[in-house]
């Protein structure tokens, strides 16, 4: 189960990034993190920029609403989403999530 966390302008989803994959994404959970894959390199924040882009389409965010908070340069992300409660965001990851994940 992907560990939303709540934050005062809205909360907390953690994220595994896996960039220079040959598809850009949702891979599924792992250890507590939404893994997402993109097809940009880890290099000068293309693949930051991709996750930002793909988590825009497939949550119904604006650019604005989401922020990196830890790991810029990290596999591993916390990223921050702005107007939404844990719960919210539960429910429109859930249907993301390739069954079996």
């Amino acid at each position: 189960m992907i560990t939303i966390t709540e934050h005062p302008e809205g909360c907390v989803l953690p994220i595994r990034a896996q960039p220079g994959a040959r598809k850009t994404r949702i891979v599924g959970e792992h250890a507590g993190s939404l893994k997402i894959a993109v097809t940009a390199p880890a290099d000068q924040g293309k693949a930051n920029k991709s996750l930002i882009q793909l988590l825009c389409e497939v949550l119904g965010l604006k650019p604005s609403q989401l922020e990196i908070l830890t790991g810029q340069t990290s596999r591993q992300k916390r990223f921050l989403i702005r107007g939404l409660t844990p719960p919210e965001l539960q429910n429109r990851i859930a249907n993301l999530i390739p069954h079996g994940q």
